[in-house]
């Protein structure tokens, strides 16, 4: 007699787990259901360590383990039972809890010590229910008579118990009676099947989800068995949108096989709602239903959100809105232009440079008085010549608003900013040619803007006399983000301010080959019938046609890779064209909800663009592009406003973003996206933001430089 503990190794499904490239570990952590938890412990401890070449390829590592038991050593002759099996799966013979979910449609295989004498099978082997109903088996003996396959007459009844009874009946062809043994295993769920489920006339079923669902939702989902009507209830049948639950109504037809399920009140439009149907909803005995969840589009609502304006009070509003980000959102210290409508402390230098833009759109539009507009740019300029830190003249992107001090946008991005710098000075350019001269406090801030502006060392971001311009610069890192300013993209004004420059210019080279790449800008490719001189197959985002020529007016621009009007006129109409043609079929895309930019997204933040398409549509795209597609433009914002602006619209105008594929909705603004849209309205209304950038006496100098005219 000995007293020993055995684990059995059940290697039955392999997965992924060995990974054999000369010699490694394997390490992973298996299903578990072994009784003994300290054997388990202890044995998956060590198991990691063991060499994945000394474990057998194809098999799995589902451990089962036996508890202490006595063992007695079996004399020679002795029948008994050494395993067992139903179908493929293995029988624990001592611990039942172990014998789970088994299939209902295969034979039981009872491996014997000996050969059997088959006329004894019938009383010697016997299965039984749990409610102790003896089931029809049928016998074949196989290998020597060793071995019975025992078939149950008809497949078992799902999820219940059943015992497997041997007797002493049961004898070998000696006549050698057998060891009895019970065995007590439990079978497997069935499936309780959906057969069609149909909203509005279309199927929940296929792919992709049906779109256009009227807001009076009524379901209809057919079961391939009768249900359980007392498991169905609002706890196992969801309807909802983003964590909001809609109240449902149930019932039943075609003799519970049936479900309708019915909204209590109207969906909201223009949104992406899921069904959800629970586990917990039962079929007949044993039968449920697993986890059942499909999404649809409920359809827009046409009714105008607000009432009907005329374009111009249309055009008014918007600017009048959106320009509250940069007057009552600014930051009450700085005045700078926060980052975003969460930012608190952190402010933004090219946002600001834009916002510094949109206050003289609010002083001739009439939001604010002239005298209010110079005291926020005193603060503005005062901060940023006395509190601000500089590094070779050039600002970071973030600031504390508060103290001047730089925050850093990432980890070695704790410096200089070159293309925000840019944005900030094409602003303060534009206020400082505002400004009248004539006027004692006008002119020391244009004489404060001036020296801002002659102290930025443009050419010291050659980093060291190269043809290109340098985007990034640390005072701890040194020029390690190693990111050099090439087109096309959004820095041509980085490069046109920095070959302006009064007291640093850069040479005509460094924009020919840092910027036009000697020439690698220029595309000249079509794209939905339209040619797009330069950059990125499809235009890009259409940023890139907005932060540049808030002040630098495209009209009559040209140099010897583009007229910058065709450029970008192509590059918003090919934006829209994709949109409408909608390649990758997302929700909500037409000729009146299109625009693809930089901005929030669902996950995140993102530069969208017909090559990076998560589905987003921005109204700052759309909205910035009014000098290049008036009608277009005019057609998205009315949709946005009246369509969709009771999701849209909010304390400083359009929020940054949505994306019907997702059901998703911004509460964000930016302020990198809000200034375009003042300043660009402002652009196609008067051209007075352009005028005055293009007074500036330096403009001529530089686009002399670099071979452009205007």
């Amino acid at each position: 007699m000995a007293r020993y503990c055995v684990f059995f190794v059940n290697f039955r499904y392999i997965g992924t787990m060995l990974y054999l490239t000369g010699i490694k570990t394997a390490t992973f952590v298996p299903p578990w259901e072994a009784t003994n938890s300290f054997i388990s412990e202890m044995v998956m401890s060590r198991l990691h360590k063991i060499p994945a070449y000394l474990l057998f390829i194809g098999l799995s590592a589902v451990l089962q383990f036996t508890a202490c038991q006595k063992e007695e050593k079996q004399p020679a002759g002795e029948l008994y039972l050494t395993s067992a099996k139903i179908g493929d799966q293995s029988l624990n013979l001592n611990n039942p809890v172990l014998n789970r979910d088994l299939p209902v449609d295969q034979p039981l295989l009872l491996y014997f010590s000996q050969p059997l004498d088959g006329g004894s099978l019938p009383g010697g082997i016997v299965l039984s229910s749990q409610d102790q109903a003896n089931i029809p088996l049928s016998f074949q003996l196989q290998d020597a008579d060793k071995t019975v396959v025992a078939t149950p007459a008809g497949a078992l009844d799902h999820f219940k118990q059943f015992t497997l009874s041997i007797s002493t009946s049961l004898k070998s062809r000696e006549g050698q009676p057998c060891k009895q043994q019970t065995i007590v295993f439990e079978t497997q769920t069935g499936e309780l099947k959906i057969i069609t489920a149909e909203v509005g006339g279309l199927s929940l079923l296929t792919a992709p989800p049906p779109r256009d669902i009227g807001l009076n939702f009524s379901a209809r989902v057919r079961f391939d068995n009768r249900l359980n009507t007392a498991s169905v209830s609002p706890a196992s049948v969801k309807l909802f949108k983003s964590g909001e639950f809609a109240s449902v109504k149930l019932a039943f037809d075609n003799h519970d096989s049936t479900l309708i399920i019915t909204s209590e009140q109207p969906l909201r439009h223009y949104e992406k709602y899921t069904l959800l149907l629970s586990s917990g909803i039962e079929g007949p005995e044993g039968y449920y239903l697993s986890d059942f969840s499909r999404s649809f589009f409920t359809a827009l609502d046409p009714t105008p959100k607000f009432p009907l304006l005329s374009d111009d009070a249309l055009l008014d509003l918007v600017q009048t809105q959106t320009f509250k980000y940069f007057w009552d959102f600014a930051h009450p210290v700085s005045g700078m232009a926060r980052e975003r409508n969460s930012s608190g402390d952190i402010v933004t230098t090219g946002g600001t440079g834009f916002g510094l833009m949109a206050i003289i759109a609010g002083i001739e539009r009439g939001f604010i008085s002239r005298q209010a507009g110079v005291a926020r740019w005193q603060k503005v300029v005062g901060f940023l010549k006395n509190n601000a830190q500089r590094y070779h003249g050039a600002w970071s992107h973030w600031l504390n608003g508060t103290t001047g001090a730089t925050i850093p946008f990432s980890q070695k991005d704790d410096g200089a900013d070159l293309v925000e710098t840019s944005f900030l000075v094409q602003g303060l350019l534009t206020v400082r040619q505002y400004l009248d001269p004539a006027d004692p406090v006008e002119n020391q801030l244009r004489a404060d803007i001036q020296n801002l502006w002659e102290t930025v060392e443009w050419d010291w971001f050659t980093k060291g006399g190269q043809k290109v311009l340098y985007w990034h610069w640390s005072p701890n890192y040194n020029w390690e983000m190693n990111h050099q300013i090439r087109g096309y993209n959004e820095c041509l004004i980085t490069y046109f301010l920095a070959a302006c420059s009064p007291t640093h210019p850069i040479t005509a080279d460094v924009y020919h080959q840092g910027w036009a790449s000697s020439g690698a800008i220029v595309n000249n490719g079509t794209y939905f019938g339209y040619q797009l001189p330069l950059g990125f197959a499809y235009g890009g985002p259409l940023f890139f046609a907005h932060y540049s020529y808030l002040g630098l007016d495209p009209r009559n621009l040209k140099d010897n890779y583009a007229e910058y009007w065709v450029q970008n006129t192509n590059h918003t109409l090919i934006n829209r064209a994709y949109c409408i043609a909608n390649p990758l079929n997302k929700t909500g895309y037409s000729a009146q909800c299109w625009g693809l930019t930089a901005s929030d997204n669902q996950i995140g933040y993102s530069a969208h663009s017909p090559s990076n398409d998560l589905g987003v549509i921005s109204p700052t795209a759309a909205l910035s592009s009014f000098p290049y597609t008036p009608d277009e433009s005019m057609e998205a914002l009315k949709f946005f406003y009246y369509q969709l602006g009771d999701k849209l619209w909010g304390e400083y105008g359009f929020y940054d973003a949505f994306n019907p594929t997702e059901g998703w909705y911004a509460d964000s603004y930016l302020a990198i996206d809000q200034g375009p849209i003042v300043v660009m309205i402002e652009n196609y209304r008067s051209g007075r933001l352009w005028q005055l950038f293009m007074t500036s006496p330096e403009v001529a100098v530089g686009a002399t430089l670099l071979g452009f005219t205007y």
